[in-house]
Formats: C-alpha cells, structure tokens, sequence
C-alpha cells in the first residue's frame, strides 16, 4: 500500500488532482438522445439560445426555450399535438400572502363535477408561465378528463425563496375551498409539476401534511428539484447536457435560495424533509439526459421507504423538459400515458 506524505505541496498536489478529476468528470458528454429527441435538441442549437447562467434573469426569460425547439420540429415535419380545442380556458386568482396569484383554469367539454389538478409549470423558479408549458396542462386535462388550474406564482430573483412555496400553497387551499365554482369535485383534487413546478408539487404535499390541511389524493412529480447536492451520478453524467446542465442549475439555485439556510429547508428542497411518512401517493416521472434523474429516484426510494405508495418511471434518450413534447415526441406520449393512467386510478375511474 502506498503511503502519502501530507506536506503542504503534497496537499495541494492532491486538491489539483481532486480538481482535474472533477473536472474531467464534468467535461464527459452524457448519454447519446434517442432519434426524435436528437431532432429537438438540434433544433434548439439552432436556436442559439445563451446560456442562463450567463444572464440576468429579465435577459434569460427572453431566451428561446426547448418547448420553442419542439415547436420548430412539430411546424417543419407539419405535425400538431392532439387536438384539445374542447378546453375552456378562464381566468381568476388566489389570495396570496403577497397580493394576488394568478390562477388558469382549463375545463373539458361534459357536465362535471370533473377531477382537478393543480398544476405549477417548470423554469427553475426563475422562468416561466403558464402559456409555455400549455401542451402538457392540455395533454393532462384531456386525457385526465379533469380541470387542471396552472398557477402563475412569484419569480426569483424578484421573489425568492419562501415566496413560490407561499403561492403555492395558497392557490392549493383556494382551489379546495373554490373547486366546486370551477366545475370540480373537492374530494378528487391532484397536485402535478414539472420541474421547479414538480418541487411545488411536493412542497404542497408537504405542507398540507404538516399544516393539516387537505391532502392531495396524487403529487404529480415531474423532473422535479429536489436538492442541491450536485455530486450525483445524473449530475456527473449531464453536467454538460442541453437544455438543463450542471452550471444553469447552480445558476437556478442561486437565484432561489441562495442563502444555506434557505436551501437546508425542505420547504425549499424537498430532499432536505426529516420525514416523508403520510405523504401523499406519488407519480414520479424522471429523464435519463437529466442532472436530476438521480434525486427523482432518491425521493421514490425515501418515500416507499416510508410507507407512501409510489409509481416511478425513467425515461431513457430522453431530456429533461421533454414531457410536453408530444406533437414530436413518442416517449412524451408514453410518459403522459403514465402519468394520466395513475392520475385517473386516484380519481376513482379506470387507467
């Protein structure tokens, strides 16, 4: 066995090693797109959008997004998502902590009461709204045949962190107390998310089970921030994959919570939570080209460890941001497959 002498130089000897590895870990290309999501990805290069975290946040959210990459796909080959035109869009608000939260509400076609979900769109806390994540609130309102209300909360850096949780958790209590105006039965009421908007999802799990409010009969959990440790085996595999890598998740983290105490709450990141005992039953959708995949699976793994029932599924060649890009993409479909399959058993009718 060989011995080290921790000399001064020894030591920083080491650092650089332990520096230049890491590095070399970070410079590795993750795993190779399957053929329709290599279409999108090219697309989005073409798009030339600039790195976030080489941006202020007003300057990023003007960036093209990958949703704008499917788009560009879908309108090329001539395709178009399945047809939802049966939804009635309308328009209300909850009463937040910080004045009042916008609120969208999408209803299909029929006499109700329908089921609801309350659904948070993704963009890392910082982008983002409810009219950019459209194709997947309309794939789960028709194929849940449920009103889905997407909520519009705060953004950092303007709003940091409690302030997204605190909207949150405001439209979720609204929505109980209003479901029956929207057409929706207050005992059948989901949370669902992507992204940023997946980690509300389980926040709202989270608080309504610490703060005795209503459950959720489903938290909806998709590629979801769970927690800021970015030594994982998805984030050491995607620390350079598009469209979400390694620096624009420090970059998203930052501009949230970037005090430690902050990012030690689970309130913030859900991972951080002492327990996951009487939380809601969980869907948990993750993405193989993702930095968050690893958590995803840690939190299914927390979760059926503390006796919440759990439907999990990775899906591989695919990115993160790839759930509503149905009009091009199969596996988006099959990944709503999933999710509106669960949905509708927690809701009382057949997958």
């Amino acid at each position: 066995m060989t011995s080290v002498r921790r000399t001064a130089g020894g030591t920083a000897l080491l650092a650089l090693l332990v520096a230049t590895s890491a590095s070399a870990l970070d410079s590795k290309e993750p795993p190779k797109a399957e053929p329709r999501m290599q279409k999108v990805l090219e697309a989005y290069a073409a798009l030339e959008a600039r790195p976030v975290q080489t941006l202020a946040a007003p300057e990023a959210r003007r960036q093209p997004t990958a949703g704008d990459a499917a788009a560009q796909v879908a309108k090329d080959e001539g395709k178009t998502a399945p047809s939802t035109a049966a939804l009635a869009v309308r328009h209300v608000s909850a009463a937040g902590p910080a004045g009042d939260v916008p609120l969208h509400v999408y209803t299909p076609a029929g006499k109700g009461p329908f089921p609801v979900i309350v659904y948070f769109h993704g963009g890392g806390f910082v982008l983002g709204e409810t009219k950019a994540y459209e194709p997947s609130i309309r794939a789960l309102a028709h194929g849940a045949n449920a009103v889905v209300v997407s909520v519009d909360y705060r953004l950092a850096p303007e709003h940091r962190f409690p302030a997204a949780p605190d909207d949150a958790f405001a439209a979720w209590r609204w929505v109980l107390a209003h479901a029956q105006e929207l057409n929706g039965d207050p005992a059948r009421v989901a949370v669902a998310g992507e992204s940023a908007g997946g980690t509300l999802a389980a926040v709202v799990a989270l608080m309504a089970r610490d703060r005795k409010v209503a459950a959720p009969l489903r938290q909806v959990l998709i590629y979801p921030i769970l927690n800021d440790d970015m030594s994982t085996p998805s984030y050491q595999r995607n620390a350079n994959a598009q469209p979400l890598n390694k620096p624009a998740m420090q970059w998203f983290l930052q501009q949230y919570a970037p005090r430690p105490e902050d990012r030690a709450n689970a309130t913030a990141l859900p991972l951080k939570a002492t327990t996951l005992k009487g939380l809601a039953p969980a869907t948990i959708v993750a993405a193989e080209i993702d930095p968050l995949a690893s958590e995803a699976r840690t939190y299914a793994d927390r979760l059926k460890a503390d006796g919440v029932t759990v439907q999990y599924r990775e899906f591989d060649g695919v990115t993160h941001e790839f759930f509503g890009m149905h009009a091009v993409l199969p596996k988006a479909e099959d990944a709503q497959k999933f999710v509106i399959e669960d949905l509708k058993k927690a809701f009382g009718g057949k997958p």
